[in-house]
């Protein structure tokens, strides 16, 4: 059996996947919160189909990635997790130019990746050149920060009211969020 599961290019039975949402429960639970952490997940979703081909909708970046801060500390890749770097409000910045955004204040498997390819978390400089090729209308003016406070509460009812706000000020058909 071991030669034919070789055959099919299976991992390793040691090379599982990290059980990260039963360790965060038990991590909320070891901090003294009564009960452990809940993920949001909704029986229904606010999604719905296009009303018009792709290439004719304007597209907002959202994203969870920090704007670069020099006194916060090391923030750049392969930096170890680093609290200070959080925000608390959603942030926005001009979609025309370029800027520095960081992944360092979010709890990633820093075993198994890296941060060096901004791309995976600000893919801002990708959907410019989609617009360049007509696959979409273009990038709505402003791009989005959404932090990751890890409140249902806050995200709900002022961070996600604030986003979407945004979004239809800047005349944004759709969104793509970048969640890291």
């Amino acid at each position: 059996m071991r030669q034919r599961e070789h055959g099919f290019g299976f991992a390793p039975e040691h090379d599982a996947p990290i059980p990260y949402m039963q360790r965060i429960r038990e991590y909320y639970l070891a901090l003294g919160y009564a009960a452990p952490y809940r993920w949001a997940h909704f029986a229904e979703v606010p999604f719905q189909p296009l009303t018009k081909p792709l290439a004719e909708c304007r597209v907002a970046l959202i994203t969870t990635a920090a704007p670069y801060q020099p006194d916060k500390g090391d923030q750049g890749p392969g930096a170890p997790y680093n609290a200070a770097a959080k925000f608390y409000s959603v942030y926005s910045g001009d979609s025309g130019t370029e800027h520095d955004l960081r992944i360092s204040h979010l709890a990633i498997d820093r075993a198994h990746t890296t941060a060096e390819d901004s791309n995976t978390w600000f893919p801002l400089p990708q959907l410019r050149r989609s617009a360049e090729a007509g696959r979409i209308s273009g990038v709505s003016p402003r791009f989005h920060g959404i932090p990751t406070n890890r409140s249902h509460r806050t995200t709900l009812e002022t961070d996600c009211p604030e986003l979407l706000a945004r979004c239809r000020a800047d005349g944004a058909d759709i969104a793509v969020l970048v969640a890291n």
